[in-house]
């Protein structure tokens, strides 16, 4: 674990001397998404959860006989049905028998890079809490958190902040192209996954961001050293960052492990 130990001691360096503005999720960005794309949604039904005193659009699509519920953490800058990673796993899980909520994660302006969005990794918290939450209501105790890139850094943000607080809220985790960055912004904090004892799927494409792939053993380390014999690290054959044209691999690999659970 020593490259990410350095790499996030660099980071947290340089974001100590980023110039910027003190920031706030895009509220106005999330709502014109969300008019963007709530009339063509096909599967599920939008839904409207509250956290921070205002509310953020989810998607949630029912499986008949379901064996829980994948809340679904997009990417840096997305929307709860982007149409890689996300609008395939929440349409194609409810076909392996899962219900999924899909949920509007924090967002700012198209511009804005990693260590922007630092500065509003706080703000996922309570909406990841909100949507485990409408999950258990919903769809039972048996919840499983999926955040993909910026999504997981949102969601370890979370679990750094809350520890097992967070942790004991849902069943398993499914972190996808953990690690990802921008050029010369290096991860600012570290993985809380040697400190999650549920079972932990650490899922990246073979041609996925350098970033996610070089530490791709340090993070197989850390889910070891918890010690969760169900846990697995898998690299998806010729798959990049967002699995384009790879949506049904992606849902089989994702569905596959959460039936060895």
């Amino acid at each position: 674990m020593k490259i990410i130990s350095s790499l996030v001691a660099i980071g947290a360096l340089m974001l100590s001397t980023w110039s910027f503005a003190e920031r706030s999720p895009d509220i106005e960005r999330e709502l014109r998404m969300k008019a963007e794309i709530v009339d063509a949604i096909m599967d599920g039904e939008p839904v409207e959860l509250e956290a921070d005193n205002h509310t953020f659009m989810g998607i949630f699509t029912e499986a008949e006989n379901a064996k829980g519920t994948v809340v679904i953490a997009h990417g840096r800058g997305f929307h709860p049905d982007w149409p890689t990673v996300v609008q395939p796993l929440r349409v194609g899980l409810v076909e392996r028998g899962w219900n999924t909520l899909s949920i509007q994660m924090p967002v700012l302006e198209k511009s804005a890079k990693y260590f922007d969005y630092v500065e509003i990794f706080d703000a996922a918290g309570p909406r990841i809490e909100a949507a485990i939450a409408y999950a258990k209501e919903n769809g039972g105790d048996n919840v499983v958190l999926f955040a993909h890139s910026c999504g997981s850094h949102m969601a370890q943000r979370w679990i750094l902040n809350k520890g097992e607080e967070a942790t004991q809220q849902f069943s398993a985790y499914v972190g996808m192209g953990m690690g990802a960055t921008d050029y010369k912004q290096p991860m600012v904090e570290p993985f809380q996954l040697n400190k999650m004892k549920m079972p932990i799927l650490d899922l990246y494409g073979e041609d996925d961001y350098p970033a996610v792939v070089r530490i791709a053993p340090e993070r197989d380390m850390m889910i070891a050293e918890a010690g969760n014999p169900k846990s697995k690290q898998i690299s998806v054959k010729g798959a990049t960052h967002y699995f384009v044209d790879k949506g049904d691999v992606l849902v089989k690999t994702v569905a596959d492990w959460l039936d060895t659970l």
